[in-house]
């Protein structure tokens, strides 16, 4: 059972990401407020939910939040100042897209910059401890999946349909047939030494 709260306050909000380790698209965070009173058991780290699980979950998030939201940080800005650096600043608009000022932030991860001196704590894997994080997690990867589909249908070599992004096999194949487009991170590793070898 995931825990409600860290600290004894009513206005806390739980930010995640997803993104960090693609090779395209943009980083995406989201940040949510429950009230302190709700729970559903169908709220978990959303890497241990189907697609299908997924959406019903955001539902439910969506009506019992107080607040939430759903930013991203384009590839240019991550090659300008690094993933970590655009992860947090993706958490920073989300908190700023708020309309309710919160008293703590959790965060999951170990990494993060104070956001107008709300106080903060870094949760290691805070998305399999804490339901607010967990839902954010879910909003996140619900909507960059989605977004990764669209843009997979002008740029179809890639399978981001498929791989969201991420440096599968295929996806660095295409990248060797292909090339890069501006959905792809240039500051990143995007094909291997193995795979320039066996072309």
């Amino acid at each position: 059972m995931l825990q409600k709260r860290f600290k004894d306050c009513e206005l806390e909000v739980g930010c995640d990401e997803v993104g960090r380790g693609c090779l395209a698209g943009p980083v995406v965070a989201a940040v949510v407020l429950f009230p302190s009173d709700f729970y559903s058991d169908l709220i978990i780290d959303s890497k241990k939910l189907s697609k299908k699980k997924r959406i019903i979950a955001e539902q439910i998030i969506k009506e019992n939040a107080i607040d939430y939201s759903v930013q991203e940080v384009s590839p240019k800005k991550i090659d300008e100042i690094n993933i970590l650096n655009a992860s947090i600043l993706a958490m920073h608009k989300c908190l700023d897209n708020l309309s309710i000022f919160p008293e703590h932030i959790l965060v999951d991860g170990n990494k993060f910059k104070p956001y107008r001196e709300i106080p903060y704590e870094c949760v290691v894997k805070g998305d399999s401890k804490f339901l607010s994080i967990a839902a954010a997690s879910i909003l996140a990867k619900n909507y960059r999946d989605d977004l990764m589909s669209k843009l997979s249908k002008d740029f179809p070599h890639y399978n981001w349909e498929s791989n969201a992004g991420y440096p599968t096999k295929k996806h660095r194949e295409a990248l060797v047939n292909h090339g890069v487009t501006i959905h792809h991170r240039k500051t990143f590793n995007l094909v291997s030494k193995q795979l320039k070898l066996s072309f």
